[in-house]
C-alpha cells in the first residue's frame, strides 16, 4: 500500500513544484504511458501541437502516476482513484481525453470499456471531439480506432474494447467490464441527488478488474460545495494531509490546486495576481496573466457576487458564508461566532448547555409551506454582563452587555427532497448530522418542536415564543396545551418584512462584537448566506437569494428570536436537573 499523502503540498505549491508526491512509480509503464501521450497531438490549436510541447507538467505527472501505478507483474494498482482540482481554463478536457486515449492504446484486456463521464451533453461532446482529432492526426491510430458519432463511441478495432462517452446519469453502467473512468467537473453535480450511487456504480464496475482506475477532475463549485462534491473533496483534502496514513482505504491520489487556508480567507492574497500561479498548473499555455488580470478588473467593477464567482472558477477559491451579492451583513462573521463549547457538543447535548447556561431561553419559529423548511431557535441570554466596546454617535466607549447564544434546528416534509433536488444532497448531509428532521406525518414535527418548547418551559427558563403570524394553523393549538398562549404573554408575534429590521441589524452588530454566539452547524451557515437584504425607500427587509431552493427559514426563526429577546423578557427558573436529565437520555 502506498502512502499518497503530500504533506509538503504548501511549500510544493509556493516553489512551483509537482503535487504528485514521491511514488515507487514502475519506470517503465510511465514512460511508456507517456509516450503515447505525448505523441498525440492537439486537433483545434493552430500548428497542431504535440502533448509533449502543449500539455502542462502537472497533468504529464499525473499521467505517470496512472500508469506508473500499474504493475503487470502482479496484475497490481496501487493508485484507484485520482482527484484533480484544477481551476478554469486548464485543459482539463482536452488533456483528459488524451489520457483516455492512451489508456485505450495500452489496454490488453479485450472487449473492455472505457467511459469518459461529463455532467452535461456539451462536456461529454466537446471530450468526444477532441479524442477523434488526435485519432484522425494520426495514421497508426486511425487503424486502430474506429469513431462512431452517431453513438459517441470509439471502437478499438485490435480487441473489441470500447471508449463511450456518456451525460451523467443514475443508469450509466449495465455490467459493463470497465478498465477506466473519466469524470469530468464533479462541481456540477454536487447538486444532484443520485451523484453518490452513481459513483459506487462506477467504482463497483472499475473493481471487476485489477486495472481499473477512476479520475476525477473538477474546479471548485460556484456556490457552496455539497453532496458527492463536498464529500469527495473533503476526502481528498484529508488523504493529502496525511488524516489516513497506515489505515487501508480506498488508495486515492489528490492533486489539489487550491491555496492555503491563511491565503484563501484573505482576499487582499488570494486576488494579488503575484500569487496565482500557485493554483495555476497550465500557467503559460492554456491561460495567461495578460488575459486574465483585466478580466478579473472587469468582475471586480460589477459587484461582490461576480468577483466571487470569478474567484471560485479561477483561483479554486472555495465559496462559503456571505458570498452572495446584497447578503446580510452579519454574514461575514456569522462563522467565527459559533461557540466551541456548544459546537463540539451532540445538537442534543448543545441545547441542554445553553438551557443551562441562560437564564432566559426565548424560542422563534419560523415556517413556510411543504415545499419549505421549518426553522426553530432557541436563544438563551447569560445572566453575567460583559464589557464590550460600542460605537455611539461616533464615538468609541464600553458598554455592558449580557451574552446571547443560539441553537438552531429544523424540519421538512419528506417531499421536499423530490420537489427541491437541487438541495436534496444538502438536506440530507443536514439530517445526518442532526441538524434537520425530515418527517413522513404532516403532524410530528409540531409534536416535536411543542415538546423542546415545553422541555424549557419545564424548567421556569422559558421567557415567550416569538413566531411568524401568517400560517401558524395547528401550531396555536399545540402550544396552548403546555401553556404557552397569546393571554398569558409567553406567545407573540413578530413582526415581518420591514418591521423586522431592528432584529436583522441588532444580530449583526452582536455577531460583530461577539454577543451574539451559536452552536454551529453546516444548516445555518447555508441559511444564513441564502439571505439577501432589500432596501426599501425608508427601511430593509430580509429575502432569499433565489426563489424556491434557497431555503432561510431557520435564519428567520433566529430573527423572530432576538425580537423577543430584545424586549429584555424575564422568566423563572427551577426543576433544571431534571430537565438537562431528560434532554440528555440519563433519566
Amino acid at each position: 500500500m502506498w502512502d499518497l499523502s503530500c504533506l509538503d503540498w504548501r511549500e510544493r505549491m509556493a516553489e512551483g513544484r509537482s503535487l504528485v508526491p514521491d511514488l515507487p512509480l514502475n519506470e517503465a509503464e510511465a514512460r511508456m504511458g507517456l509516450d503515447i501521450f505525448n505523441e498525440l497531438q492537439l486537433p483545434d490549436v493552430p500548428g497542431k501541437p504535440k502533448l509533449e510541447n502543449a500539455a502542462g507538467q502537472w497533468f504529464k505527472d499525473l499521467v505517470a502516476a496512472v500508469f506508473g501505478s500499474w504493475n503487470p507483474a502482479t496484475n497490481e494498482r496501487y493508485i484507484r482513484d485520482i482527484f484533480a482540482l484544477a481551476p478554469k481554463g486548464s485543459s482539463k478536457t482536452s488533456y483528459s481525453a488524451g489520457l483516455m486515449l492512451t489508456a485505450m492504446a495500452m489496454n490488453q484486456r479485450p472487449r473492455a470499456e472505457a467511459l469518459f463521464i461529463g455532467p452535461t451533453q456539451a462536456v461529454s461532446d466537446r471530450a468526444y471531439e477532441q479524442t477523434v482529432g488526435m485519432i484522425e492526426e494520426s495514421k497508426d491510430l486511425m487503424k486502430r480506432f474506429r469513431p462512431r458519432d452517431h453513438i459517441k463511441t470509439i471502437e478499438d478495432l485490435s480487441n473489441g474494447s470500447e471508449m463511450k462517452v456518456k451525460t451523467f446519469d443514475l443508469n450509466i453502467l449495465t455490467g459493463s467490464i470497465l478498465i477506466f473512468a473519466l469524470l469530468d467537473e464533479l462541481h456540477l453535480l454536487g447538486r444532484n441527488v443520485h451523484t453518490t450511487k452513481v459513483l459506487r456504480q462506477i467504482r463497483g464496475g472499475l473493481d471487476k478488474t485489477p486495472e481499473g482506475v477512476l479520475l476525477i477532475t473538477t474546479t471548485q463549485s460556484d456556490d457552496a460545495p455539497a453532496g458527492a462534491f463536498k464529500e469527495e473533496l473533503k476526502m481528498a483534502r484529508q488523504i493529502r494531509d496525511g488524516k489516513f496514513r497506515g489505515k487501508v482505504i480506498r488508495p486515492t491520489l489528490p492533486l489539489l490546486y487550491e491555496f492555503p487556508e491563511a491565503i484563501a480567507k484573505d482576499q487582499a492574497q488570494w486576488s494579488d495576481p503575484e500569487n496565482w500561479p500557485m493554483v495555476m498548473p497550465n500557467l503559460g499555455r492554456s491561460v495567461h496573466l495578460g488575459t486574465l488580470v483585466p478580466d478579473w478588473e472587469t468582475e471586480k467593477l460589477k459587484g461582490e457576487h461576480a468577483v466571487r464567482i470569478w474567484a471560485s472558477q479561477h483561483l479554486n477559491i472555495e465559496i462559503g458564508v456571505g458570498l452572495k451579492h446584497e447578503a446580510w451583513a452579519g454574514v461575514q462573521y456569522w462563522e467565527k461566532a459559533a461557540d466551541p463549547r456548544l459546537a463540539q457538543l451532540s445538537r442534543r447535548d448543545a441545547l441542554a448547555a445553553l438551557v443551562e447556561r441562560s437564564e432566559c431561553v426565548v424560542v422563534g419559529l419560523d415556517g413556510g409551506g411543504l415545499d419549505d423548511l421549518f426553522g426553530l431557535t432557541a436563544l438563551g441570554r447569560e445572566p453575567a454582563e460583559l464589557e464590550v466596546e460600542i460605537v455611539a454617535n461616533g464615538e468609541r466607549r464600553l458598554a455592558y452587555m449580557k451574552r446571547w447564544g443560539a441553537w438552531s434546528r429544523a424540519w421538512c416534509d419528506r417531499g421536499v427532497l423530490e420537489l427541491r433536488q437541487s438541495i436534496a444532497p444538502r438536506l440530507l448531509e443536514y439530517s445526518k448530522a442532526g441538524e434537520l428532521t425530515i418527517v413522513d406525518d404532516a403532524l410530528s414535527d409540531i409534536g416535536e418542536i411543542v415538546d423542546l418548547i415545553d422541555q424549557i418551559n419545564q424548567v421556569g427558563k422559558l421567557g415567550g415564543v416569538s413566531v411568524d403570524p401568517a400560517g401558524l394553523g395547528e401550531l396555536v393549538d399545540a402550544l396552548a396545551e403546555i401553556g404557552v398562549t397569546v393571554e398569558n404573554g409567553l406567545l407573540v408575534g413578530a413582526p415581518q418584512g420591514i418591521g423586522m429590521m431592528n432584529a436583522i441589524k441588532t444580530s449583526e452588530r452582536r455577531l460583530k462584537n461577539g454577543m451574539l454566539v451559536h452552536a454551529g452547524g453546516e444548516m445555518m451557515n447555508w441559511c444564513v448566506g441564502n439571505l439577501k437584504i432589500e432596501p426599501t425607500a425608508t427601511a430593509i427587509r430580509a429575502t432569499k437569494q433565489s426563489a424556491g431552493d434557497a431555503k432561510i427559514d431557520p435564519a428567520m426563526s433566529l430573527f423572530n428570536a432576538v425580537t423577543l429577546m430584545s424586549r429584555n423578557p424575564v422568566a423563572q427558573s427551577s426543576g433544571l436537573d431534571d430537565y438537562i436529565n431528560r434532554l440528555t437520555g440519563a433519566a
